[in-house]
């Protein structure tokens, strides 16, 4: 069924990007990258942070599984994962039960950067939320977690 002129009209009057849900989040999104950016410079992304805390988190796994924990495609934590190989943050083995299987871990170093880059990270969260008071703060993230 077809809408008419007017209400199609009607609609995009009443369409502010600014108060769209997509607009907001890249918006909140991009002032987190951009504290974490002035935080941990060229350290490491945020992508490479999330990797690293949650394998210090939930320890060895795989690849895929570390994906799905913090919400990448399998070709960008395939990109994230090699990259942080590289500077020997994260190493990969076979598993004790499952030789067929590889799981990703942190190195000493990985554990190091993890410590290191841990007061940052908190600072980027506060920092990020700073403009909320602190009920305001747990409400938002409860609601995001809830849509997430």
């Amino acid at each position: 069924m077809q809408q008419s002129a007017r209400a199609i009209c009607g609609r995009r009057a009443a369409y502010v990007l600014d108060e769209q849900i997509g607009f907001i989040l890249r918006q909140a999104y991009q002032r987190n990258s951009l504290l974490f950016g002035e935080l941990f410079g060229d350290e490491l992304t945020p992508t490479q942070w999330a990797a690293i805390a949650k394998l210090s988190e939930v320890g060895p796994c795989s690849q895929n599984h570390l994906g799905r924990l913090i919400a990448m495609d399998a070709a960008t934590v395939k990109g994230v994962v090699d990259r942080l190989m590289k500077r020997g943050l994260v190493e990969s083995a076979p598993s004790a039960t499952d030789r067929r299987r590889l799981l990703v871990s942190l190195t000493a170093g990985g554990r190091k950067a993890f410590d290191q880059g841990l007061a940052r990270a908190f600072e980027a969260s506060a920092k990020t939320l700073s403009p909320l008071k602190a009920n305001e703060q747990a409400v938002l993230l409860r609601l995001l977690k809830r849509i997430g």
